[in-house]
């Protein structure tokens, strides 16, 4: 029996490289590897269901599973993890002292469902008090003027979302003062060029996110991994292979990264930051596997249902293939 020839989208992670280089197998497949932006893959599966195998947005996947049309079935491959205190900016001359300050300004977001917006709101809610509801939210292209929900949503009444004017970006109304923030997964150009009114609501981001991470235990989930739902029926096999193969290859990662004679990042103090990540988070930081991971994804299916994201509280094994909920051991 031949191999199934398979389209894989994926970012070009150091956890995903060796599967891209060849290093680890998928067994009974040959993919065809795409390495691509994930708003690249998100707009591309979502909307034209593209690959058989891709990375997926968590808040989209979850948004899709609500509704009961979902062309993909995750797996428990988590390609992007994130403490999203980094990801809130603000406008530094408009009396935003503190997180609670938030309340009644006009922030900017690429998209109300992006995984990210929803984990920083949940982080404002919980730790300071600051509501959905409380915010005005104003959605458009980061960097280009005029992008759309990658999925319709349909908000509840009391969240305020409305589109930024016509051919401006939401760079052009943080420069020009026309929001009071930002939240989203990359920061905007005004910020990497260092404008002196634009900086982070948590300057102080890992200290803030260590202590969130001692309190919860929560180290927030991006992107998960999907199959199409059809292949996974016709070949039950599948959904077991991909995520033994990119459980293997993150842990080549991992071994790769660990060795510090010559460091496999171009970033200094790799060793420190090692260190100090096991010595919070365990030795199993970045763990993959729905039962590794309930109070991180039960948080997520909390708020995303909370947010108005979803109309019922979606369950965790609604999310994933039930072959990947368990493994064999020796």
């Amino acid at each position: 029996m031949s191999n199934l020839r398979l389209s894989v989208a994926i970012g070009d992670y150091d956890r995903t490289r060796p599967l891209i280089d060849g290093r680890v197998r998928i067994d009974g497949v040959d993919p065809v590897f795409m390495t691509l932006e994930p708003e690249e893959i998100f707009f591309r599966a979502f909307r034209h269901r593209e690959f058989d195998v891709c990375e997926m947005s968590f808040a989209s996947y979850t948004v899709s599973v609500d509704r009961g049309e979902p062309e993909y079935i995750a797996v428990p491959a988590f390609l992007s993890r994130a403490f999203r205190h980094t990801s809130i900016y603000i406008r530094t001359d408009r009396g935003i002292d503190e997180p609670a300050d938030l309340k009644g300004r006009r922030i900017g977001l690429a998209e109300y469902q992006l995984s990210a917006n929803v984990w920083a709101r949940a982080i404002l809610e919980d730790d300071y008090g600051v509501k959905p509801s409380d915010v005005t939210w104003v959605r458009g292209g980061m960097e280009t003027p005029g992008r759309p929900e990658k999925i319709k949503i349909d908000l509840p009444p009391e969240i305020a979302l409305e589109n930024a004017p016509e051919g401006r970006s939401l760079n052009d109304l943080l420069t020009a003062g026309e929001i009071d923030g930002f939240i989203g997964p990359r920061a905007l150009s005004c910020f990497d060029r260092g404008h002196p009114h634009v900086g982070r609501l948590f300057p102080n981001s890992i200290e803030v996110a260590s202590d969130y991470y001692r309190r919860t235990g929560i180290f927030p989930i991006m992107h998960l991994l999907g199959v199409r739902r059809g292949l996974a029926e016709a070949h039950p096999w599948l959904p077991a292979a991909l995520y033994k193969a990119f459980g293997r290859s993150k842990s080549v990662a991992l071994h790769h990264l660990d060795d510090t004679a010559a460091t496999k990042v171009t970033l200094p103090f790799v060793e420190d930051q090692i260190h100090a990540a096991r010595n919070l988070m365990g030795a199993d930081y970045w763990s993959y596997g729905a039962t590794n991971n309930t109070a991180t994804l039960d948080a997520f299916l909390d708020h995303h249902h909370r947010q108005g994201l979803s109309n019922r509280r979606i369950t965790i094994d609604e999310l994933f293939h039930p072959a990947t909920l368990e493994a064999h051991v020796v």
